[in-house]
């Protein structure tokens, strides 16, 4: 709760009044923490989650006490069916979609001889395919007006190597992806990614901790708050931004 209270005190000088945001994967982690703090700078929520509903009923709930409309909103991102339709949802719930942020995603510590075609594609279906169904559904809604999305991205999009063979080229495809989107919907949608290093150890991943961050050039672990400040300024800062890729990652690609 003391963290939450930190995202909630560092976000308020951002402004996100008559915005309203779809965040996929919301319901936990760092997509729990992009949707409560987009609720405190005043934007609705759609939260997204996959199987299990409490955390993202618990995120609902945040998000009304900041004065807020706030909705979860269920759908399997590996279903294309589902994905393509969480847009339209999200806006009968909420009038209009302003703001997407494209969280949600697989990461399974597979090397290339242990990628089975199965982790292949869900991996490529929910990091990947995903993010392409509703970006392409966001600029349908969004018919020439302006709009923001935001790709969640890893710092081994941009230094993709043997290990976490799936997640990484997934990644390195939405990297790929946000560029060209950033040309495809401009001007009036501002495409964006966030790529990301050592936030949130895996749980129950014991001396995981450590091991991580001995490539990191700053030697520590990155915060939430740190991540969801970063979130806001590429959604609430400078709107000449467009086609970049944000590292917070301690400096890890450069190494």
């Amino acid at each position: 709760m003391r963290s939450r209270g930190k995202i909630t005190v560092m976000a308020q000088r951002y402004d996100l009044q008559g915005q309203s945001a779809i965040v996929t994967g919301a319901g936990r982690r760092l997509g729990r923490a992009f949707a409560e703090a987009l609720a405190s700078c005043g934007a609705n929520v759609a939260v997204h989650y996959g199987r299990t509903v409490t955390g993202a009923e618990e995120t609902v709930q945040v998000a009304l006490s900041h004065g807020v409309r706030a909705v979860a909103l269920q759908a399997d991102l590996s279903q294309t069916d589902q994905t393509s339709s969480l847009i339209e949802r999200a806006v009968e719930a909420l009038g209009e979609v302003t703001i997407l942020i494209n969280s949600a995603s697989i990461f399974e510590p597979l090397d290339l001889m242990e990628t089975t075609l199965e982790a292949w594609q869900n991996h490529l279906a929910i990091n990947l395919t995903a993010p392409f169904l509703l970006s392409q559904s966001f600029g349908r809604h969004r018919a020439g007006r302006p709009g923001v999305i935001i790709n969640i991205l890893d710092w081994r999009a941009l230094r993709p190597g043997p290990d976490h063979f799936p997640y990484t080229i997934s990644k390195s495809g939405l990297a790929a992806m946000t560029q060209s989107l950033a040309q495809a919907l401009a001007p009036n949608i501002r495409v964006n990614g966030l790529a990301l290093g050592a936030i949130l150890p895996p749980p129950g991943r014991k001396g995981f901790s450590e091991a991580l961050i001995e490539d990191v050039p700053l030697k520590r672990w990155g915060s939430v708050e740190e991540t969801v400040d970063s979130l806001l300024f590429l959604l609430a800062g400078p709107d000449f931004i467009t086609g970049e890729i944000l590292h917070l990652d301690g400096g890890r690609q450069l190494t």
